[in-house]
């Protein structure tokens, strides 16, 4: 049975990035599922009224707390020892936790960027009245790559850490992350040179990251607790 780690954290508690740290670090080596709770969210406060933890940041380990505070990564190390060494396979579902995962950064970044497109492409083109192909290539870079990433990236991060689940595809949230870039700028380049295949390429593109996305979150808002998913 795999080990199982519980780092109680909380929004406002500093330290609690530290600790988040440390244990993801050790997860990465060691063959445990590991799980980042807001003392917030229901299982949480569950886990707080039943082994009456007083403060942030805790570790519990098979349902014990093992360790109070920020532990270093020796101490870390020593609490989960039994467990074998991880494998280079991926696990399917991982925890959300305080810090932005790095597909969650990217994804927001990516916004920015194409908001200065669609800013561009407006100037361009002569105003929102103006040039018909830079008004559609404007509007999809806004809508396709500004709004589309933020939700992506914003909801990947905030509705596991609402809900208390796991989110599922580390490694495949790279994909969508790609799909996105393809299919906005696919669309934007079919808008631009009037090839509609190009734009039909970039639906078909945007349809599959929104799939994705789709697959990723449904267990997230189906969630109702339990000992699902791994980090």
């Amino acid at each position: 049975m795999t080990m199982r780690v519980q780092l109680l954290v909380s929004e406002w508690c500093v330290p609690c990035r530290g600790a988040e740290e440390v244990w993801r670090a050790v997860a990465q080596r060691k063959d445990v599922a590991f799980e980042v709770l807001d003392v917030g969210q229901p299982e949480g406060r569950a886990i707080v009224a039943r082994l009456g933890v007083k403060t942030v940041p805790s570790t519990v380990i098979d349902g014990e707390l093992k360790h109070l505070g920020v532990p270093s990564t020796r101490e870390a190390a020593d609490l989960v020892a039994a467990a074998p060494d991880r494998n280079a396979a991926v696990a399917d579902s991982h925890y959300v936790g305080l810090s932005l995962e790095a597909t969650s950064a990217w994804t927001i970044a990516s916004s920015v960027l194409y908001l200065a497109l669609a800013g561009a492409a407006l100037v361009l083109g002569s105003g929102i009245a103006g040039d018909a192909p830079w008004r559609a290539a404007a509007v999809h870079a806004y809508g396709m790559g500004f709004v589309a990433f933020v939700v992506l990236g914003l909801g990947e991060h905030l509705l596991p850490r609402f809900t208390g689940a796991p989110i599922r595809g580390a490694s495949v949230a790279w994909i969508q992350f790609g799909l996105v870039h393809a299919a906005t700028l696919l669309m934007v380049a079919g808008f631009l040179a009037d090839l509609r295949g190009l734009t039909l390429v970039g639906g078909i593109a945007a349809m599959g990251a929104f799939a994705v996305f789709a697959w990723r979150l449904v267990p997230v808002l189906r969630y109702r607790g339990g000992a699902e998913g791994s980090g």
